[in-house]
């Protein structure tokens, strides 16, 4: 069966011809340069349009292009400005080039180049850096955006234009452009490891101490997946203050005329005595039909909606008594379990635990607007603080409105949010978890979802931070101003940035100065202060500078006032910085031209990969094409995947809207309808419960466990092997079922420790309350039975 048409909607010509990434990793800043190479072998001069994913905390501040041997140098100017002046310039004849960020999404770029002559190279080079983020195990994560999932669109939003919308998408495979990637790190600590999602060469010392390395993506790369870098330093959780010079010229007082500052602390916050009962406890599950796709593109991936399944459960199992929780799921539609939140009891649980293993990805689009607007609706519970947990693969057109009604009640809540799969948006994720005081999490490539999810329940138990305060001592001409937002929120085993500028006299001449963290944890105070040399070092990258720029942009962008001023600063500082923003954008006009470019302009948008095993396996199914069955199905995969260009072509109808240049087609039905049939091969693909949440499921809300036949089997005994080696007959059986467990947990799933340390926590508080001077006894007996050899302290012994 042929299906080249569905594949590959658009044969024309394109002019890109490789893209190559060089990536400067210096301790937790990455500085990126990606060169576009283009070369237009038509016979008239073409329009070209390339848009790609981006990390929503990168800052790009250059964007220039090489024609014949020319450097044009990008200006950033207000994007309205911008846009007229790259629609003057094409329409005039002459060559320019338009790089600009979506006003929808803070994720997403476009880089357009108009009136490319025929015959003629040009290559256009965009620079930025980012702030790396730090992962549990130590590892500073940097991540290369190469999935860019189709936005879905509302369909009262019909009329509003996606810049995903119109873009074709074929087979990895089969994109006519070449990707390279290569990194040079560098880390005074000296450089561990490194790992990736992708295959990489072997990774080259280029010092004896290993404090600078060199790795390279492998060739081959088949755009199925973001190229993530996880490097390990030693000596990672040092805090540490950097200071820069100002920008050679710029005026003092200003954003970059004065030095900035880049703090960066570990607070250490002591383990709170007792086990926190109280919070309400919302976990909001994405069920469009995307969440019917693998975790990751290697074969036999779990799927997205199982691993959230399992997650679900793991999180209700480690919830303490006494607090109040719901779930809820969305799509195009959304439901929840009970109609307010309940309290955390035997009862509520085993229902909840019931209808979370029956949940599918069946509610169509990704709309997570009015389900958030219905949980901001209830009361929240008295003394009952509420924690909000987001899952969602996170392709939605309305990011600005999302992050708007998480912020106008961040308030009343904490957010942490998780993008699940490749190409999940990072502008959703991240916006959502900085708007509302929590944090933000991936699963990627072959990672787990559970210990990402139980590491956000551990900070949300956390006992809360009070009076946090930041406080400076320098010299008395100099002072500082924060260009990030105060810390109002410290989870144990965050790094925390601070971004200042410091103004006054920029000859220090050896002054020193101090900076002081201080904050209240159940009634104590708690100090951290470092002492700083006033000693700013040149970088004529400037990094630190556009770093802090970046985070003041954000800041002002997620102000609640959405005013014109507001804009106005975030242009003024935009202008300064170099940073693009949602309101600028960088043109570039090749002047030199001598003679306007003659014929007619020809559009040609780069296409995207697309990679999506769920439609392929609907594509090799047998059956026969053109029954109402299959085109309804396939049909509904494509579209869900972002295949079907054309969905007229399965009856489905279009909304047409007209752009300055080209016409543009939206869809007005959801693009994740859920698929009609499910097919023998997924039912054959679905792996059975694993025996770490055989056993999980059967743990009571109080963290006990029956010793019964279910638990018995999972513990590889029989129930008469397990009464006949209970010390002593008249003992509590449910105390020796609970012992069995945790030593089980222990001796047979160390490495997945994280995912069960809390539900540990409740087996170990309740055996504690039922203990006797026996228990010693019964943990050795518990060895013997098990052949396990679990150290006793376990219990507190």
């Amino acid at each position: 069966m042929e299906y080249c048409g569905l594949l590959n909607l658009s044969k024309q010509p394109v002019p890109l011809k490789s893209i190559s990434v060089d990536v400067s990793i210096n301790q937790f800043v990455a500085d990126v340069s990606a060169t576009l190479d283009y070369k237009n072998e038509e016979t008239g001069p073409v329009e070209a349009l390339f848009v790609f994913p981006m990390d929503e905390d990168s800052a790009v501040y250059s964007f220039q292009a090489v024609v014949d041997g020319k450097n044009i140098v990008g200006e950033i100017r207000e994007k309205q400005k911008a846009q007229e002046d790259y629609e003057n310039a094409i329409s005039q004849g002459q060559e320019a080039f338009l790089l600009e960020q979506d006003s929808s999404s803070g994720d997403i770029f476009s880089c357009s180049i108009g009136n490319l002559p025929p015959g003629q190279n040009a290559t256009v080079t965009l620079s930025y850096v980012q702030e790396l983020s730090l992962e549990a195990d130590g590892a500073v994560r940097f991540v290369l955006p190469a999935i860019l999932n189709p936005r879905y669109l509302l369909q009262e939003s019909a009329e509003t234009e996606s810049i995903t919308s119109h873009i074709s998408r074929i087979p990895g495979k089969e994109l006519p452009y070449t990707f390279s990637v290569s990194a040079n790190i560098c880390s005074s600590n000296g450089i561990e490891k490194v790992h990736s999602s992708c295959a990489l060469s072997p990774l080259k010392y280029l010092a004896d101490d290993k404090t600078v390395a060199q790795v390279s993506l492998a060739e081959g790369h088949k755009f199925d997946r973001d190229v993530e870098i996880l490097v390990y330093y030693g000596g990672i959780n040092t805090p540490s203050i950097s200071l820069e010079l100002p920008q050679a010229g710029a005026k003092p007082g200003s954003l970059m005329g004065d030095t900035a500052m880049m703090v960066s602390f570990y607070p250490s916050i002591p383990e709170a005595e007792g086990e926190s009962t109280s919070g309400e406890f919302i976990f909001l599950m994405d069920r469009s039909g995307s969440m019917a796709s693998p975790l990751n593109y290697e074969m036999g991936s779990q799927l997205r909606i199982a691993s959230a399944k399992e997650t679900l459960i793991l999180l209700l199992k480690s919830l303490p008594l006494g607090c109040y929780f719901n779930i809820y799921g969305f799509g195009s539609t959304f439901d929840y379990f009970f109609p307010e939140s309940v309290e955390y009891t035997q009862q509520t649980m085993e229902e909840a635990v019931q209808r979370v293993k029956s949940l599918e990805a069946d509610l169509g689009g990704t709309e997570i607007l009015e389900p958030l607007k219905s949980i901001y609706s209830k009361s929240c519970k008295p003394n009952h603080p509420r924690q909000l947990f987001v899952f969602t693969d996170g392709e939605v057109c309305d990011t600005g409105l999302v992050i708007a009604e998480v912020r106008r009640h961040s308030q009343n809540h904490r957010c942490f949010s998780f993008g699940i799969g490749e190409g999940a948006s990072t502008s959703l994720i991240k916006g959502i978890a900085r708007a509302a005081g929590g944090t933000a999490e991936f699963i990627t490539g072959k990672d787990r979802m559970q210990p990402k999810a139980l590491r956000s329940l551990k900070r949300a138990l956390q006992s809360v931070i009070q009076e946090i305060s930041l406080s400076w001592i320098l010299p008395p001409e100099l002072e500082t101003t924060l260009l990030s937002p105060a810390p109002t929120v410290i989870f144990q085993g965050q790094r925390l940035i601070v971004y200042a500028q410091l103004k006054g006299a920029n000859a220090f001449e050896e002054a020193a100065g101090e900076v002081c963290l201080e904050y209240t944890f159940q009634g104590d105070g708690f100090r951290s202060t470092m002492p700083f040399f006033l000693d700013p070092k040149a970088d004529d990258k400037l990094t630190i500078h556009r770093l802090a720029a970046k985070s003041l942009i954000q800041t002002l962008e997620g102000s609640s006032q959405d005013t014109a001023e507001e804009k106005k600063k975030v242009v003024d500082i935009s202008l300064q910085s170099g940073i693009v923003s949602p309101h600028t954008a960088y043109i570039a006009i090749n002047k030199e031209l001598n003679e306007p470019i003659q014929g007619p302009l020809i559009r040609r948008d780069i296409p995207l990969a697309y990679m999506s095993p769920r439609a392929m396996k609907f594509m090799a199914a047998p059956m026969a094409f053109g029954s109402p069955l299959m085109t309804q199905s396939l049909s509904s995969c494509l579209v869900q995947g972002g295949l079907c260009a054309d969905a007229g072509f399965f009856g489905h109808p279009f909304k047409k809207k007209n752009s300055s240049r080209h016409e543009n087609f939206t869809r007005s039905f959801s693009p994740e309808m859920p698929c009609s049939f499910t097919m023998e091969s997924d039912r054959a693909l679905t792996p059975p419960e694993s025996p770490l949440l055989q056993l999980i499921s059967l743990q009571k809300a109080d963290g006990s466990w029956e010793l019964d036949e279910a638990l018995t089997s999972v513990l590889g005994v029989s129930v008469q092997a397990a009464l006949a080696a209970l010390p002593d007959q008249s003992k509590d059986v449910p105390s020796w079922a609970t012992i069995l467990a945790v030593l089980w947990l222990h001796s047979s799933f160390w490495g997945q420790r994280e995912e069960w340390e809390l539900l540990e926590k409740k087996a170990v508080a309740w055996i504690q309350a039922h203990s006797d001077s026996s228990l010693g006894e019964c943990i050795e007996a518990a060895n013997a039975l098990l052949k396990s050899s679990v150290d006793p302290a376990v219990f507190g012994l």
